[in-house]
């Protein structure tokens, strides 16, 4: 019918002005979603395999403290960290499927990387993750990111408390992914003060919003971040690395 057709092209008008946004943004070396623009380094450099991450890796140097929270089914990443750049790496991730693969690897584990079986939020409690819609995926979200029944229950920790009770007073680095949690995670995060030298997130609403506010709530955790002296560093799909201003 001509109303079917109409909202075909309305969709693809909107797909091609986000496109056009994205190229443009590209090209003026900014952030599509919240026009910050990206600070570029000499020192970055990706580690790890499929899930890996761009940063600099000057600011890693050995004896320093990185959290990973939301390991799935491959740290390579962390393995990285530890093994080639000597970091202290903790681990976190309270999902079966991560947890089993966590202990497959035990015994060629380094003894720089340790392994919490916690998950991440902004408050000490028992919260509920639930299942991706592909029983194939790993990766569960406390938000219900896409839609599903099926969940289970697991600790979860505040950042401070993490740092307290590991007996840390700083970190080098904070690599969040956390299915939409990350928002909660970066709000906490900054009201408490604490500031990682190099934060990396990956916005999963980028492919998975929840819901039309999606891009609202990116941008939005974008401008905390600069707005307490991070400087956009990477952008990388859905990936993100800020650097504290600071340490410039």
């Amino acid at each position: 019918s001509s109303s079917l057709r109409f909202l075909h092209l309305v969709k693809l008008t909107n797909r091609a002005r986000r496109r056009l946004h994205t190229l443009g943004c590209r090209l003026r070396g900014v952030d599509e979603h919240a026009l910050i623009r990206i600070q570029r380094r000499t020192d970055l450099r990706r580690l790890g395999g499929a899930h890996g991450w761009t940063v600099p890796v000057s600011l890693l140097t050995p004896g320093t403290v990185c959290f990973y929270v939301g390991a799935g089914e491959d740290i390579t990443f962390d393995l990285a960290l530890a093994r080639d750049l000597g970091c202290e790496v903790h681990t976190f991730a309270p999902t079966p499927k991560a947890i089993r693969y966590v202990d497959s690897l035990r015994s060629d584990l380094p003894g720089n990387l340790m392994f919490h079986p916690w998950g991440v939020w902004a408050r000490d409690e028992r919260m509920r993750f639930y299942a991706p819609k592909d029983p194939r995926h790993v990766s569960h979200s406390i938000v219900n990111l896409q839609h599903t029944t099926q969940y289970f229950d697991a600790e979860c920790k505040r950042l401070r408390t993490i740092l307290d009770d590991l007996g840390h007073l700083a970190l080098r680095l904070l690599k969040m992914d956390l299915e939409g949690a990350e928002y909660r995670v970066i709000e906490s995060m900054i009201g408490d003060g604490i500031r990682p030298t190099i934060v990396a997130v990956e916005f999963d609403e980028i492919h998975t919003p929840l819901d039309a506010e999606a891009d609202c709530r990116i941008a939005g955790a974008i401008k905390s971040l600069v707005g307490v002296n991070y400087q956009l560093a990477v952008v990388n799909g859905p990936n993100y690395t800020f650097v504290d201003g600071a340490s410039i």
